[in-house]
Order: C-alpha cells, then sequence, then structure tokens
C-alpha cells in the first residue's frame, strides 16, 4: 500500500519527490499535485465569494486572490477587464477558483442561481460611502458574494445599485481609506470569524 510520502501515491508529483518543493503552501500539501491540492480544497471551501471590479487593471487582485486562497472563498469573481496582476497572487490563482464576468450585470446574474438549491446569493458591496453599515457586528450571510470597487474609485454606480447593503470597515486615523486588498482581507476574516471553525489540521 503507498504511504504519505510514496512516489505510488497519486498525490504526490514525482518531480517534486525528486528535486524537492518550495512552493508556498502549508505543510500538510508540501509535494502534492496542483491538482490533488485542490482536489482536497474542493472538498471543503466556505460558502462565500469574493467579487472586486477591475476596471484600470487593479493590482490589488493578486493581493484579493491569495487572501482568498487563504481564507478558503469559493470563488472570486474579477468583474470587468479578464486581465489583472497575477504576481501579487503568488501563484494561489492555481489553487483557487477565479471567475471573470465582463460587467455587474453578469455577476449578478451568476448570483441569482448560484445559491443553495438555486436560490439567489445575496451580494453585498464593502466601501466606505456615506449610508453605508458597518461591518463590525453586521450578521453576514453564510451564503453571499463580497463586492469590491476599484482601488481609488471604490464600487461603481452599477455596483451601487445592486448590493442588498452597503458595508464601511471603522477606522480610526486619518487616512480616508484602505486598499482594496486590505478591505477585502478585513472583510473575509469578518466572516470567517461568524461563520468558520478552527482551520483543519
Amino acid at each position: 500500500m503507498a504511504g504519505p510520502g510514496s512516489a505510488l501515491d497519486p498525490r504526490y508529483d514525482p518531480e517534486l519527490l525528486a528535486h524537492g518543493d518550495r512552493r508556498n503552501v502549508v505543510d500538510r500539501y508540501r509535494y502534492w499535485t496542483v491538482e490533488a491540492v485542490v482536489a482536497d480544497l474542493d472538498t471543503r471551501r466556505h460558502a462565500f465569494h469574493v467579487a472586486v471590479e477591475n476596471w484600470a487593471h487593479d493590482l490589488n487582485i493578486g493581493s484579493v486572490v491569495r487572501t482568498a486562497n487563504a481564507f478558503l472563498a469559493a470563488e472570486v469573481h474579477v468583474v470587468g477587464r479578464r486581465r489583472w496582476n497575477r504576481r501579487g497572487a503568488m501563484v494561489t490563482d492555481r489553487y483557487q477558483h477565479v471567475r471573470h464576468h465582463p460587467g455587474v450585470d453578469d455577476l449578478l446574474t451568476w448570483a441569482a442561481t448560484a445559491g443553495p438549491d438555486g436560490g439567489a446569493l445575496p451580494v453585498l458591496g464593502v466601501d466606505n460611502l456615506p449610508g453605508s453599515v458597518p461591518l463590525e457586528g453586521y450578521p453576514l450571510p453564510r451564503e453571499c458574494v463580497l463586492l469590491f470597487g476599484q482601488e481609488s474609485t471604490g464600487l461603481s454606480d452599477a455596483a451601487r445599485a445592486a448590493v442588498v447593503d452597503v458595508l464601511h470597515i471603522a477606522q480610526y486615523g486619518s487616512t480616508r481609506s484602505i486598499n482594496a486588498g486590505a478591505a477585502a482581507a478585513i472583510a473575509m476574516h469578518a466572516w470567517v470569524v461568524q461563520h468558520a471553525g478552527p482551520p483543519a489540521d
């Protein structure tokens, strides 16, 4: 019988076993093939999705993808331009499902039937806009889409009109805003605090 680390175990990559594994993966996935890692992650992905608008080649998207992988988001949705800065993802896009939507309407059409039993997934915007609701204390739905706007411009008018609520992150210093990558990380962690148990060993 093939044991852990054995070249006969189909999860393990013979090239990595032979030459070493320098990838930025947790120990449980050391020497596994990309396909094996994705298959295992797919058995326990969380129920939230992350969407980010990309109208001007936003450099934060790579960071959003990396954080989505860390918090095991179901999927990342890039809305607008298809191209984005993969360097910032640090290769985590190989393990994280990423879907492209040409516009907000397409994202909403997808979300309308992407929930449990074919129902709708609520789409929540995250931006520090007048009238927005504090993220702190907000009961995030277990199944939802967290939508972030383009860096510097925030949520587009189409996105603002479409979301169930717009949430803002409390700030205490002099800066008017934090970048989209940081905001996405905070919002994803807020979902994890409300809905996820301890991570698997």
